[in-house]
């Protein structure tokens, strides 16, 4: 393997969704010198902060989890936010690690660097052929930034580093607030709070036509292990693209879509919620399709697990318990 169980492991973002359940894959494998850090010791947009950090606690392995995130509203609302935001924690703890010698580097992006009219499913090449979604672009570019900044690090410096871009995420420890939070985890909300208040209607954005992808964030997670202690660009069996140049960024996910409309009614169903969904089309739908062909990672030997009922039934009884314990912002 590529990492070791006495490596010092260095998880950011720990408490989010992505960075949780990388932990809790980490943990599920043995894995026990693993190093947390809270917001209120460590900011990662700190350049100073993360660079003391980095040379006292010098760990051998980091994993970028840590973001801003959010959905269609909070990126239209907020671009200045969450490109500023997402570049210096990028660069902060990208270069850092590189400056004390990580010895195996795994940055978190996004499928929404692909451009908009990307061909579908979507390889690892749409990179950078054609312009991203407008609604998430400031976002987009940032994650773009990261993976290229781990690409260059290796090539120039020799740097091991990797990227996975996981398709649309769901599971335990979603974001639930309806001004920043992704499509599955708002409409578990919106649906729910209609059945607990005999509402008759729910109002949806667009016009529930786009497909997406969703992976279940434990997947992801055993994904993330699976590339650090197997994946090597530069082994000869390493994927590489059209033009024989190794791959330093992969795609994870499931390699199936569904209708957001589709979606809907499924949570309609499993909720019990009785009344109408309607589709407020003069709200914007995003782009029609983002599905990824996972092909190469699941030739390296990972395949995902959770199938989408199953991951979305265990979803909505996370919502519902960390809603009852008031441990979850809404």
């Amino acid at each position: 393997m590529l990492i070791e169980r006495s490596d010092k492991i260095f998880i950011t973002g720990h408490k989010g969704m992505v960075g949780s359940s990388i932990m809790r894959s980490f943990i599920k494998k043995g894995y026990e010198n693993i190093i947390t850090v809270d917001r209120s010791e460590l900011d990662l947009t700190d350049e100073k902060n993360v660079r003391d950090w980095f040379k006292v606690n010098k760990p051998d392995v980091v994993i970028l989890a840590a973001a801003k995130v959010g959905g269609i509203m909070a990126n239209s609302k907020f671009p200045v936010e969450f490109m500023l935001e997402n570049l210096r924690i990028q660069n902060n703890v990208i270069y850092s690690s590189y400056l004390n010698k990580v010895k195996r580097f795994l940055f978190l992006g996004s499928s929404c660097i692909y451009p908009k009219s990307a061909k579908q499913p979507i390889r690892e090449e749409e990179l950078l052929q054609a312009p991203l979604e407008k609604t998430n672009e400031a976002y987009a570019l940032a994650k773009i930034s990261g993976i290229k900044l781990v690409e260059y690090l290796r090539k120039e410096k020799e740097f091991d580093g990797i990227s996975l871009m996981p398709t649309n995420l769901y599971g335990k420890n979603d974001n639930y607030t309806l001004n920043e939070s992704h499509v599955l985890p708002a409409l578990i909300r919106k649906i729910y709070e209609a059945k607990e208040k005999n509402l008759s209607f729910v109002e949806c954005w667009g016009t529930g036509k786009p497909l997406r992808e969703f992976l279940y964030v434990d997947d992801l997670g055993d994904a993330a292990v699976f590339a650090l202690e197997t994946w090597d660009p530069k082994e000869k069996k390493s994927p590489t693209d059209d033009n024989g140049n190794k791959l330093t960024y992969l795609n994870v996910g499931t390699g199936k879509d569904i209708s957001i409309f589709e979606l809907s009614n499924m949570l309609k169903e499993m909720i019990g919620f009785t009344g109408e969904i309607k589709w407020n089309t003069k709200k914007p739908d995003g782009t029609y399709k983002k599905q990824l062909d996972v092909s190469r990672i699941m030739k390296l030997g990972w395949d995902p697990k959770v199938k989408l009922k199953d991951g979305i039934k265990k979803t909505i009884q996370f919502f519902i318990d960390e809603r009852n314990n008031n441990s979850i912002r809404i």
